[in-house]
């Protein structure tokens, strides 16, 4: 399983409010006992409001977590050719546009977006209500590669959000407590425009969400794209973040049932003489007493 959208807010690095709102701790340590039950492979540690620009936080949290983990951030946009290129070094791949929670410069990032992935690769991220993407839309269709947070937070924005699959867009399938929508449904309708679209995410620890992560949400997933499960849960976003995909262990098939030895004769015939030495006589005779 690839988790491809959690926050660590680790109280060692700078945290600010947003609205108002601190989180509260939420180190790795916190990350892997929630989710021990689950096979992890790696995932993408994304920057949240409370984090603005600062990397430190990420630097320590990508060296903690090892091979297969990438970082999503926001950076100011005086951002260097040089800063870009170390921390793809360290394992970031992409950009986030947090256009719900925060003020933005839609040009500038848009900007400093495709330098960045004229530079290394990176795409971008996008933190929207799904009915601000048509209003979007000219902004958008610059960027060279896409992904939209939380299904696209809202039922109205879903016709935007399905063209957008249909151009080649990947979909978060992250935030369920956040969304206003018909969560099935709408995985339903974005798996079939593109079944490489999607990618699960817990977005641990689901700060101001309704409600957080459930492992229930792993279901629901699993019975809306049958087959592709596991497209979904792992190799979707594998590719999407340019790492490699994950061998998996085809467990061997069962040894088929040994044979009984079977001869050519099921028996063996006796000869007529061994026959009568062995025969034994339905009665026995009395002796004649004279």
């Amino acid at each position: 399983m690839f988790d491809a959208h959690l926050h660590i807010f680790d109280p060692r690095f700078p945290l600010a409010e947003n609205e108002g709102y601190l989180p509260d701790p939420f180190t790795i340590a916190n990350y892997r006992k929630r989710m021990s039950r689950y096979d992890i492979g790696g995932g993408a540690v994304v920057s949240g409001s409370f984090q603005g620009s600062d990397q430190t936080y990420l630097e320590a949290a990508l060296a903690e977590l090892g091979d297969g983990w990438v970082g999503v951030t926001r950076l100011d946009l005086d951002a260097t050719d040089e800063e870009i290129i170390e921390l793809d070094r360290i394992g970031v791949r992409a950009l986030r546009f947090n256009l719900k929670r925060a003020a933005a410069d839609i040009t500038g990032m848009t900007l400093q977006a495709l330098r960045a992935h004229e530079l290394v690769g990176w795409h971008v991220e996008v933190y929207i209500d799904g009915q601000m993407l048509g209003s979007l839309q000219p902004v958008i269709s610059k960027l060279p590669a896409l992904s939209i947070d939380h299904l696209g937070m809202s039922a109205e924005g879903l016709p935007y959000l399905l063209d957008l699959v249909d151009r080649g867009a990947r979909v978060k399938a992250t935030g369920f407590g956040r969304v206003a929508m018909n969560v099935a449904d709408t995985l339903r309708r974005i798996h079939a425009v593109n079944p490489e679209a999607l990618m699960f995410g817990t977005d641990l620890p689901g700060t101001r969400a309704g409600r957080p992560f459930m492992d229930s949400d792993v279901d629901l997933i699993c019975d809306v794209v049958g087959t592709d499960m596991s497209k979904v849960l792992e190799d979707n976003a594998r590719a999407f973040y340019r790492l490699p995909a994950r061998a998996r262990t085809i467990p061997e098939p069962p040894l088929p049932t040994t044979p009984i030895f079977r001869s050519d004769q099921p028996t063996l015939p006796l000869r007529r003489v061994e026959r009568l030495e062995r025969e034994v006589p339905d009665t026995i005779p009395f002796p004649i007493v004279e």
